[in-house]
């Protein structure tokens, strides 16, 4: 009796070992079939892996077929705003728009034509489902994209202080010194309408800026340096895309 019972005790003590020399491998496996890894997970006490995610579009398109670019309402320049060097602000994005909607949507893009507004104040233009109604119904288009678009061109040169080491005494001094600089902003407000039923469906508002060194700086750089910026989440509107984020994972 004292025999066997000996022999069970002994088999189970030699089974812990086992047990645990298996938890590690076990995390280690799970971990690796995320696939994203940069530390030994068996050495860690949590393991941080990289994950894209799909978001889903901010409207729902399945039953939309087509589209049309309505005119933006253009706001005037700013007080300090700079030559924005002949750039036709709204013919630019609206062609930057009708592009990025061939190219990321399944929506066929119409021709919206001539368009007389009856306001261009943007909050009652907003609210006239009476005149979005007829411009879906005279272009066909499911769905009209419009807004309002502010582009400005700013000088932002100003003085910086700066070290400055002599080369007579080797000490540190410090100076002010002339930094030439040209910023641009974007204010985009996009409004989607139903052309059936003349509802708003949508609307967000879009802002970026940027700044680089020097005055001579081309506008029209500067505008679509603003617009590659903001391009993922203005194609949010109408598609999935996808974004990365962290996850931890505890051993």
């Amino acid at each position: 009796m004292i025999g066997k019972g000996a022999s069970n005790q002994s088999a189970f003590q030699s089974s812990r070992p086992l047990h645990r020399s298996l938890r590690p491998l076990a995390a280690t496996l799970v971990v690796v079939g995320f696939g994203w890894l940069a530390i030994e997970p068996a050495l860690a006490a949590t393991v941080e892996v990289r994950l894209r995610l799909p978001v889903r579009a901010r409207l729902d398109l399945a039953d939309k077929k087509t589209i049309t670019v309505a005119p933006f309402l253009v706001v005037t320049e700013e007080e300090g705003s700079i030559d924005a060097g002949g750039v036709d602000v709204e013919d630019e994005f609206e062609g930057y728009l009708t592009r990025l909607l061939k190219r990321k949507t399944h929506l066929k893009v119409l021709e919206a034509g001539p368009v007389d507004y009856p306001t261009y104040d943007l909050q009652d233009l907003a609210a006239n489902e009476d005149f979005w109604r007829y411009l879906g119904d005279r272009t066909q288009a499911d769905l009209i994209l419009t807004g309002s678009l502010d582009f400005d061109v700013q000088d932002r040169s100003g003085y910086r202080t700066e070290e400055y080491v002599s080369p007579f005494d080797g000490r540190t001094y410090y100076r002010q010194v002339l930094v030439e600089q040209t910023g641009f902003e974007y204010d985009i407000v996009m409004e989607v309408f139903d052309g059936k039923s003349g509802r708003r469906l949508y609307s967000d508002n879009f802002k970026d800026f940027k700044r680089f060194e020097g005055e001579s700086v081309d506008p029209l750089t500067g505008m679509f340096e603003n617009l590659y910026s903001l391009e993922d989440r203005i194609s949010g509107v109408f598609t999935q895309r996808l974004v990365e984020t962290s996850r931890l994972l505890f051993n």
